[in-house]
């Protein structure tokens, strides 16, 4: 029966699986096999994204370009995925759906690559019309077609260094854009001066894109966020709660808003949205019991990390440390928070403690054209 049925069928029970089980129904039959890359690829990435919640991917901060970990949230289960495909050892920027963009760590100028650990793919972006060290990196996924194998995006570039007119280094003060449509860099704005600087010096490549503003956190001696109006051409920069307490502080996108986590010295870590008036509203703290178990004992939030997805929202340290996740359950009228075991043994095979980033990423198996 089951190799009887018509590929519309068979596909849209395929949509339901996650893409290790999707990977291991392929290797059923040639029927099954056939379904899974004949089948239109938009749909099946528009079901995929909704069943199923985006994983998390774990990248070694040191020993960079042997492998990753990933964690299913579906089964509760890590994954070893090797990347030996990787011309050279990068480090993530950003997630774009399935694909993630990554910087290779072995060049001090701006290069940028897009790769997908699943279907070992790599390709660089372009040279940007400037060339530029230590910039800041800002990325806007521009439809709904985000989570398919190729989507449409853009990368700002602000800050950084780039050579003096007459020798020597300077402050870069031109915004350049790449566009995924044309494959190609533009000049689309300059930055203040005061702003490349904390950009250049101060600003990890992180940002969130919100409400048609891009934004990027600060942590000169206090933290503080820069704002990009990308219709208007507007810089501007605002405060957050317990600026000058917080040992650790990341921002994120939920529900459309952007929210803020931070963890302060001897207290606990909270989650704030912005308001009207760049205000910012509490909204949740991290349970004391899972935020001591998260530090080990310890009483400073310093060694920290964060990331979050509209869905999800993961505070991690090491591979083996466990994460305490803040997640939207499946009813969608509420978040509830969870403990996730660290990554310790695969397959029998014991796994390192290692220092990781971490990204979201919903992972899918088509291979990407661009």
């Amino acid at each position: 029966m089951w190799s009887n049925l018509p590929f519309d069928v068979l596909a849209k029970i395929f949509s339901f699986l996650s893409p290790d089980s999707l990977a291991r129904a392929r290797s059923t039959c040639r029927h099954w096999n056939a379904c899974v890359d004949t089948y239109p690829i938009a749909t099946s990435f528009i079901l995929l994204s909704l069943h199923h919640r985006a994983w998390f991917l774990a990248l070694p901060t040191r020993n960079r370009g042997e492998h990753c970990y990933v964690h299913n949230p579906v089964i509760d289960n890590w994954h070893l995925l090797s990347l030996d495909f990787l011309p050279d050892p990068v480090r993530p920027v950003a997630s774009i759906g399935a694909l993630i963009l990554v910087r290779p760590t072995n060049c001090t100028v701006l290069q940028l690559a897009l790769c997908n650990p699943f279907t070992r793919q790599f390709r660089y972006l372009p040279m940007s019309n400037i060339s530029r060290t230590n910039p800041a990196v800002g990325v806007v996924t521009l439809d709904s077609v985000q989570h398919g194998p190729n989507p449409n995006f853009r990368v700002y570039v602000a800050g950084g260094m780039s050579e003096a007119p007459r020798g020597g280094a300077m402050y870069e003060l031109k915004l350049e854009m790449y566009d995924s449509m044309d494959d190609t860099w533009h000049v689309v704005g300059f930055v203040p001066t005061e702003f490349a600087v904390r950009l250049t010096v101060w600003t990890p490549n992180e940002s969130v894109y919100s409400n048609g503003v891009l934004y990027w956190m600060t942590s000169a001696r206090a933290y503080s966020v820069m704002g990009y109006e990308i219709d208007g051409h507007r810089w501007r920069g605002f405060g957050v709660p317990m600026a000058d307490k917080l040992e650790f502080a990341a921002l994120l996108c939920r529900n459309g808003g952007l929210t803020l986590v931070g963890g302060a010295s001897e207290g606990e870590a909270c989650i704030w949205e912005l308001k009207e008036g760049d205000r910012w509203g509490l909204i949740q703290k991290v349970p004391m019991e899972m935020g001591r178990k998260l530090l080990g004992g310890k009483r400073s939030w310093v060694s920290i990390k964060c990331v979050g997805s509209e869905e999800a929202i993961y505070l991690y340290k090491e591979l083996g440390s466990g994460m305490v996740v803040w997640r939207e359950m499946e009813e969608k009228a509420r978040w509830a928070w969870f403990w996730i075991e660290g990554c310790h043994s695969i397959g029998g095979n014991q796994v390192p403690n290692l220092p990781i980033k971490g990204v979201f990423l919903r992972p899918n198996l088509f291979p990407f054209t661009f």
